[in-house]
């Protein structure tokens, strides 16, 4: 059998994750090799996502080579994927999650929590912009985009004091040390999917060796948390450029999700909670989504659409 043709982005962190899956699949019996690509999101750096569109700014080109059938299955984190995958693409597999949290990486202490220290923190969510702006309105951020190295980078040149960040990735490329805070789930409720990788395949994919890389793969008890989450992210229709939050957690087969929407401006922020069995997962991922947008959050969103079109 020839080898699995695994596509991905060409970023270090990119790259560890598609190592990862080639070792699950290697566990399995399965021979795999690395194709690098290159996405229109890798290549934009001096713009920000919201402006670029956020759908498909990191999958666009990955699905081309899928559907054409150069590469077997594409590897992304799954915070990047879309809510509605375009016809024919489907999400077939998601590995055991990592820590969902926020944190703060720096080389210097910070006091975030202290109004009186000026502090510059660099990122590229919305949603951790209008969360900061939330509960810590004396933090200023400044747009900093491109791969972990590049963002390091520029904060060592001055461009900001830290860098506001996903524990999964900082985690992942060994920079646990210059983790100077994990924020908290209650203030920043990740964005859905953070902490997962996600495998995607096209129709085309032969049906058994699609089911042996699922087998492989695939963590169901992170899964039936990200198929909630990802539920609640397709009825708000929310891409990258939307500040959304959701997290849902496993005991046993009782899911708890919390979730919501945060101004741009961080003046409102609208949150609900709900719990229910693993089989549900879709539908309660959906009926929270509807009590958020009942409650407010379809005037946010308005709001929201309307000022990233303008």
């Amino acid at each position: 059998m020839q080898p699995i043709r695994i596509g991905t982005r060409g970023s270090k962190l990119a790259l560890y994750q598609a190592y990862h899956i080639a070792d699950l699949l290697k566990n399995a019996g399965l021979e795999s090799e690395i194709v690098t690509i290159e996405t229109k999101g890798d290549k934009i750096l001096d713009v920000s996502i919201s402006k670029i569109g956020s759908k498909g700014v990191f999958t666009e080109e990955l699905e081309e080579q899928l559907a054409n059938g150069d590469i077997d299955i594409a590897v992304h984190s799954a915070k990047d994927m879309p809510s509605s995958l375009p016809a024919g693409f489907e999400l077939i597999s998601f590995t055991e999650r990592e820590k969902v949290n926020d944190i703060i990486l720096s080389h210097k202490a910070i006091d975030y929590k202290n109004p009186d220290q000026a502090l510059l923190l660099g990122t590229s969510s919305t949603r951790r912009v209008a969360t900061l702006k939330h509960f810590y309105p004396h933090i200023k951020t400044v747009e900093v985009r491109g791969n972990l190295q590049t963002r390091i980078g520029k904060m060592e040149s001055g461009v900001c004091d830290a860098l506001l960040l996903a524990y999964a990735g900082a985690h992942r490329m060994g920079y646990d040390s210059m983790i100077k805070h994990e924020l908290s789930l209650d203030e920043f409720t990740p964005a859905v999917g953070q902490g997962c990788i996600a495998v995607e395949a096209y129709e085309s994919l032969d049906p058994q060796l699609r089911d042996a890389i699922i087998q492989a793969t695939h963590h169901e008890p992170s899964g039936y948390r990200l198929i909630a989450e990802r539920s609640f992210l397709k009825v708000l229709e929310g891409g990258c450029s939307i500040p959304v939050f959701c997290l849902a957690e496993l005991e046993g087969d009782d899911l708890q999700l919390k979730a919501g929407i945060v101004s741009l401006d961080g003046q409102e922020r609208i949150q609900h909670q709900s719990s229910g069995k693993t089989h549900d997962a879709k539908a309660l991922g959906e009926q929270l989504a509807q009590k958020v947008l009942q409650s407010g959050g379809d005037r946010i969103l308005a709001e929201i659409k309307k000022n990233l079109n303008q």
